[in-house]
Parts: C-alpha cells; sequence; structure tokens
C-alpha cells in the first residue's frame, strides 16, 4: 500500500533564526496591540468598565489559543512557507478595517449584537496573528533534537514581543496617536511584511497588491466612515458642535454623548440641568467672595468659566487625565488660560496628593461620564482625601450619572455620608425616590457634602430659580433613597456592577 501524499519537508534555509524571530516577535506585539486599542474603540459604546475589559482580555486568550491551534494543524497538513503570507495578509487586512466594522457597527445595532461585532472584530485578527508562530516554527523545526531549543526560543521571542507590544501602546501609541490611525497604521505595516515573505519565500505574487488596496479603503473608512470625530484624544472621540439655538454655543460631546456645554460669549450661561445644579449647590453652601477650587475632571470648563465670572478673584485647580480634551478647551471652545486658573494634566486621584490640607474651599466633582466610571474615585479613601484638602467649611459637589435602580448613586452616597457629616442630594423628583423607577433611562444627580450644616432650603430655591424642576433629598428621604447600600471601598468597589447589568441589558 502506498504512502499517503504529505506535504514537503520544510526548508529552514527559507526562513533564517532572525527572520522567524522577527515574525514571531512582530505577530505576538501586534496581538497586544489590536486587544489595547480595542478597549479603546469600544468604550465610547459599550463603557470602560471591569466587564469590557474582562470581554476584551478573554476574547483575546480565546483568539490566541484558537489561532495557535489552527496554525499548527494547518502547518501540518500544507507547506508552512505557502501560509505566513496570507496570515499576514488576512490579519492586515482585518487590523486595518477594524476601526471602521466598531463604530460603523455602533451605528446600527445595540447590545448583545454590538458586543457580537465588536468580539468579532477582535477574535479574527488575533486568531491570524496567533497563527503565525506555529507555523514558523514548523519552518525552522527539521530534527526533534533541536525541539527544546527553536519551541523555546520563538515561544519566549513571542512573550517578549507580547510584553512591548503591551508597553508601547499603553506608554506610547495611545497617549500620541489617534486610535483609527494605530490599527490602519498597523494593518498597512502586516501587509508590508506580507509582501516581504511572499517574495523571500517566492510563493504567491498576485494577492498582495489587491491587499494593499483593501487596506487603502480601509484606512479610508476608518477615518471618514461612521463613528468619525473632530479629534481623538487619549480617551475619546471628541467633536465639537455648534449649537442651533445660541450662534455663541459650543457643544463638547465625547464618544457620541454629549459632556459639556459653553457660551463663548457668556460664560455664566449654564445650558445643563447639571451644571446648574453644581453652580446652584456652590453658590449657595460656599462662603461669600473669591473661593479656591479643585476640580475633578475638566469637560469644557465649564464651572471654571463661571466660577471666573460669578466671583471674580477665584482660583482653580482642574486634574484632567486626557490632554487632548484641555487642548479642545483651548482651540476650540475659547477657554483662555490664566493665573486664576491651572490646568493639570495628571489623574484625579494622584492629584489630589499635591493639594495641602484644608486649603480648598470648593471641589467640584465632575470625572464621571455614562458607564465609564474611575472607580477609585469614588471609595471612602477617595472622599477622604477630597475632605481633607477642603477647609472646615468647604463644600464637596459631586455629578452623578446612573441608571435604572440607581444602585451606583446609592453606594456613593452611603460612601459621602461614611465621610461627611452632612449631605444632600438634588435630582430629579422621580430619581430621589427609594423605589426608582428600574426602567428609567437613568441621567444626572448632584450631591453635596460638607463638614459643616448644608442649607438645603437655599439650595431648593437656587434650584428653582435657575428651572431645573428637581428636588433635594436630606434627613429621612435621604435615609429612605440610600438604603442599606453598602460603603465602597478602595478593597471593594464594584461600581462596574453596580452600574451595568442595568445598562447593558438595555443598550
Amino acid at each position: 500500500m502506498s504512502e499517503p501524499d504529505q506535504p514537503a519537508p520544510p526548508d529552514p534555509s527559507l526562513l533564517g533564526p532572525r527572520a522567524a524571530a522577527a515574525l514571531v516577535f512582530g505577530s505576538s506585539a501586534a496581538v497586544l496591540v489590536v486587544e489595547l486599542v480595542a478597549l479603546r474603540l469600544l468604550a465610547p459604546y459599550l463603557g470602560l468598565t471591569l466587564e469590557i475589559n474582562t470581554l476584551v482580555i478573554g476574547m483575546a486568550l480565546v483568539s490566541i489559543a484558537a489561532g495557535s491551534w489552527w496554525g499548527g494543524k494547518l502547518a501540518d497538513t500544507v507547506a508552512p512557507r505557502r501560509l505566513l503570507g496570507p496570515l499576514l495578509l488576512g490579519s492586515g487586512v482585518a487590523v486595518a478595517v477594524t476601526p471602521f466594522l466598531v463604530r460603523g457597527s455602533a451605528e446600527v445595532a445595540q447590545g448583545a449584537l454590538l458586543v457580537m461585532a465588536a468580539a468579532a472584530t477582535i477574535f479574527v485578527p488575533a486568531a491570524l496573528l496567533s497563527a503565525v508562530t506555529p507555523v514558523v516554527t514548523k519552518l525552522r523545526l527539521t530534527t526533534l533534537a533541536e525541539t527544546g531549543s527553536v519551541v523555546g526560543g520563538l515561544s519566549g521571542i513571542g512573550t517578549v514581543g507580547a510584553v512591548v507590544g503591551t508597553v508601547l501602546t499603553g506608554f506610547v501609541l495611545v497617549s500620541r496617536v489617534p486610535v483609527s490611525v494605530i490599527m490602519v497604521g498597523l494593518g498597512v505595516l502586516l501587509v508590508v511584511a506580507a509582501v516581504v515573505v511572499e517574495a523571500t519565500l517566492r510563493t504567491v505574487g498576485g494577492v498582495t497588491a489587491a491587499a494593499v488596496a483593501v487596506v487603502g479603503l480601509g484606512a479610508v473608512g476608518a477615518v471618514a466612515g461612521p463613528g468619525g470625530c473632530d479629534a481623538e484624544t487619549t480617551y475619546h472621540c471628541a467633536d465639537v458642535v455648534t449649537s442651533g439655538e445660541r450662534p455663541s454655543g459650543r457643544e463638547l460631546v465625547l464618544d457620541g454623548q454629549p459632556h459639556s456645554f459653553v457660551d463663548l460669549d457668556d460664560p455664566t450661561h449654564l445650558e445643563y440641568r447639571y451644571t446648574r445644579a453644581l453652580a446652584s449647590a456652590i453658590e449657595t453652601q460656599a462662603a461669600p467672595g473669591p473661593v479656591t477650587a479643585h476640580h475633578l475632571g475638566a469637560g469644557g470648563l465649564t464651572i471654571p468659566r463661571w466660577l471666573r465670572e460669578v466671583r471674580p478673584g477665584s482660583t482653580s485647580v482642574v486634574s484632567e487625565i486626557d490632554g487632548g480634551v484641555l487642548d479642545l478647551d483651548r482651540e476650540r471652545l475659547g477657554f483662555e488660560p490664566g493665573d486664576d486658573v491651572e490646568l493639570r494634566v495628571e489623574d484625579g486621584r494622584v492629584g489630589l496628593d499635591r493639594v495641602a490640607d484644608g486649603s480648598q474651599d470648593v471641589v467640584v466633582g465632575d470625572a464621571f461620564g455614562g458607564v465609564s466610571v474611575p472607580w477609585h474615585l469614588t471609595t471612602r479613601e477617595a472622599v477622604g482625601e477630597v475632605r481633607r484638602i477642603l477647609a472646615d467649611d468647604g463644600v464637596y459637589v459631586l455629578n452623578l450619572i446612573d441608571y435604572g435602580p440607581l444602585d451606583f448613586a446609592r453606594a456613593e452616597l452611603a460612601t459621602l455620608r461614611e465621610v461627611f457629616p452632612h449631605v444632600v442630594l438634588t435630582g430629579e423628583p422621580a430619581d430621589l425616590s427609594p423605589a426608582a423607577d428600574p426602567r428609567g433611562d437613568g441621567g444626572n444627580l448632584v450631591a453635596v457634602a460638607s463638614g459643616t450644616p448644608l442649607d438645603a432650603e437655599a439650595l431648593a430655591a437656587a434650584l428653582t430659580e435657575r428651572e431645573t424642576e428637581w428636588g433635594v433629598a436630606e434627613g429621612d428621604d435621604l435615609d429612605a433613597f440610600v438604603g442599606d447600600a453598602e460603603v465602597l471601598t478602595d478593597d471593594h468597589a464594584p461600581v462596574d456592577q453596580l452600574l451595568t447589568p442595568y445598562r447593558v441589558a438595555t443598550a
């Protein structure tokens, strides 16, 4: 009986050790670039939550496992030198069109459908890239005597590549380059690598030009297709929109959601009800005259502008983690820097360490947005830092965003009350009910906390004067609202779980 046809044994001379190392290193690095950038692409639509992090990391690991298994099986049945070019080619095209596919899917799909589309955009390129290592290993491995050194060496190189890809993306690329440019650029690099490999191994040649054209179309789609924005900052896809009703009005839109509104001609104009509530709290609870204020989160710098106008002589320090947002404030939203407002690009929690004890009259917390909540600003320890920097009669005004049963808001109010002896809450009357409608769309609430008694009646009157239609909860009403909500701590702050079960299920 004749032996079945077998693929020709690999010729290690076709792929030298340096080329093999470069391919394994590069493909492994690319997998981690795709994983980390995918988090940025998905955050505007699904939030930057623990669940989304888990989804992306889990999908990346599944992709690596599937690609490694499939690549190994394929290398045993097909001449491995014929596989490398197509694998790099396919992964390059998939990576380049990923921004277009994610943003396009977000335009037409929601909830589970969007999650499935997002998972596919991670799985395909990561699986194709992960198949490169076993194919390269097959090309380099010719005898059992060298199995350990070849397999172990390439495995180690792949791990180093993954580390470099992670560090390069987190510390360099995301902070300097828009995510769509990262993905399209990586896709082009992979296609170029495919062309080089094809030429070196003298295998398939005709598909490369077509692939380059496909990647070019992907680049155009990623930049100009659905979900495009005026600017991609480190953390956001940002747009500045001119208001139709107020020609001098500008709205800052981050990740498709209205975030801040400023009137270039009238800084005292407060369009959003939550900014009117923040202003009402400062106006009625802070001591008269100029104040020193520390702001956690910048947005459009609406409140610092307002303070500059209504309380001349006030000084503000703004901690904003995304320098690109501050650039938009200066370049597109007409903010004029001065000695009275200091803008710092820093994490808000870390920035609190730089502030002296008892030095602030007001702290404004406005760093929460949608389902992307910096949990480390919500905890008892973080709130303790806020109280540390406040003067004895200082006030902490905090914008909260929550959905459905408002479990996160209740937990944050419980946390505030653990640190401050005096706390009140403002918001829609229906949201202040002990049993908020779980079918509600959610929205803003504003909490006010201080070491000295608060004037809830004055706050309610100011809210009415500013036509917010908001109520105020204190005392027994606030007790009923908070209920048995847990206090958030650095050791246990399940903010994502408190927010997202309702939000994701109905998105």
